[in-house]
């Protein structure tokens, strides 16, 4: 698998809690989107581990294809 799946082609709005691990899917395969279920196995891509600094509401990529993994950074916008 070289490209990520896109299960969505903006950013998903979610609420994290302070000094949660939070485990980002990269791979797009994932049926709990936007955060891994283990569904990357064998595709070569990892998930990507953030940890929550405060109570927020972040953006996070749906389109996999971000250069700020997790967060979106609009890039969807040029597809």
């Amino acid at each position: 698998m070289t490209e990520p799946l896109m299960p969505r082609k903006d950013c998903y709005e979610v609420d994290v809690e302070p000094g949660r691990e939070y485990w980002w899917c990269s791979c797009g395969r994932s049926q709990t989107q936007p955060f891994c279920d283990g569904s990357h196995k064998d595709t070569g891509f990892k998930p990507k581990m953030f940890t929550a600094a405060a109570h927020l509401t972040l953006y996070l990529c749906g389109c996999k294809r971000t250069t700020d993994a997790p967060y979106c950074d609009g890039t969807h916008a040029m597809l």
